[in-house]
């Protein structure tokens, strides 16, 4: 059996990072698989990159000349919209060049395919949904609208435009080409298969749900002490991580929610803030804990180490679909405090292995991350999460049930 991955990258960002990691579980499972990318920053041999220098330009300016048409619309909000206009490349003749039985999308954006390139691979097409793109108007999380279930008409991310609607014109654009298609959506979260079901561009199609995995031997549990002397962060404090892709910049990511907790929270005695995924700030906003900033990180092993400073990690997304940041969190044993939005149910059980604050209640968040960190049984719950990871979320599992999915689509 051979699969193909299609992803913009191979190892930069959460989506690259999760089909990376189902790539090399197939391979160690003995299925035949190579990853074809946009952006190839590893060095290995299954993964297909571009070859030469202008090409490997071009690519760099593509997400650039894919946001071209957003830029008409001056009062969109910051949430990503790929318009998915650009061709030009010859991704579909190297995907249906190796003839594999199976082409596995997962995040295909910044410019790498055109719409109806889908519509040329010859395999039968699974998508892992790791945003809610496939089936929008060009939105990849569509700040609760919900207009995937009409036609994407009232964009709430771009706003309005009196030249063209921009959403519709993607959203037919996908319905005319999805319906010349063999395409298996993949959800990875219950969160987005039951968006997916309840969508016009996917209701008729077959949704199945399969988490993203992650290695539970390399995420684990070690010294504490250890992980904070690499980062050179105080040894006898308790921690409060948070981290993310543009952990300040990006509104999605709730950094306004958690510090309007940490200024709620009752102050806690000897604990830091410990913000990942950004250089110290000229400025920010006031927090009455001391705060230590980590650059970001760029290797699994960096990851590990950085999840094993926290007492709690937090996840204040407002809005979320599968973060890699809990199911690394919870494998290293770190109880983990997030909104109970999307698919954060998934993976935390409340007042058992974290705790699900009530959905954008800052206060909430706050009395989370008391009970985590006042909590006379933490240790429970550190295996708690732990437990549910390796139950759950382990790649040797996840990975039977795409070999099972592949069989019963080839079959």
């Amino acid at each position: 059996m051979k699969i193909v991955i299609l992803s913009t990258s191979d190892i930069s960002g959460g989506a690259a990072i999760a089909a990376h990691r189902l790539h090399v579980s197939l391979l160690e499972s003995g299925i035949d698989s190579i990853m074809v990318v946009q952006n190839k920053l590893s060095d290995e041999f299954k993964v297909i990159g571009p070859k030469t220098k202008i090409i490997k330009f071009i690519n760099l300016i593509r997400p650039t000349i894919d946001q071209l048409p957003t830029k008409l619309y001056k009062h969109r909000t910051k949430t990503l919209f790929s318009p998915a206009l650009l061709g030009f490349n010859n991704t579909v003749d190297i995907i249906n060049n190796l003839n594999p039985d199976i082409v596995h999308l997962h995040w295909i954006n910044g410019g790498m395919l055109k719409i109806e390139d889908l519509k040329k691979i010859k395999a039968p097409i699974v998508w892992n949904m790791q945003d809610m793109w496939p089936f929008t108007g060009g939105c990849h999380y569509d700040e609760e609208c919900g207009e995937y279930v009409n036609s994407c008409n009232n964009c709430k991310v771009l706003q309005k435009n009196k030249l063209f609607n921009l959403s519709n014109i993607v959203f037919i654009r996908k319905q005319r080409t999805f319906k010349q298609c063999n395409i298996f959506p993949v959800g990875v979260s219950n969160w987005i298969s039951y968006c997916a079901k309840n969508s016009t561009l996917f209701k008729q199609n077959q949704v199945s749900t399969i988490h993203n995995c992650i290695d539970t031997n390399l995420f684990s549990n070690i010294d504490k002490k250890v992980a904070r002397s690499i980062f050179k962060l105080p040894l006898d404090k308790k921690i409060i991580l948070f981290g993310a892709m543009n952990v300040l910049g990006d509104p999605r990511k709730g950094a306004k929610q958690l510090f309007q907790a940490l200024e709620t929270l009752n102050y806690i005695d000897n604990t830091i803030v410990v913000i990942a995924g950004k250089s110290q700030p000229e400025t920010l906003e006031k927090i009455k804990y001391e705060t230590y900033f980590i650059p970001p990180l760029k290797d699994e092993s960096s990851l590990v180490l950085l999840n094993n400073i926290a007492d709690v990690v937090i996840v204040p997304s407002i809005q979320e679909n599968l973060a890699n940041t809990i199911i690394e969190s919870l494998s290293c044993g770190v109880p983990v405090v997030a909104f109970n939005i999307g698919g954060n149910s998934d993976m935390i059980q409340h007042l058992h292995n974290g705790y699900l604050a009530k959905p954008l209640d800052h206060n909430d968040l706050a009395l989370g991350i008391e009970w985590v960190l006042n909590n006379k049984n933490y240790d429970a719950i550190s295996n708690n999460a732990r437990t549910t990871v390796i139950t759950k979320f382990d790649c040797k599992k996840i990975v039977q049930k795409y070999i099972e999915l592949y069989k019963k689509i080839i079959g």
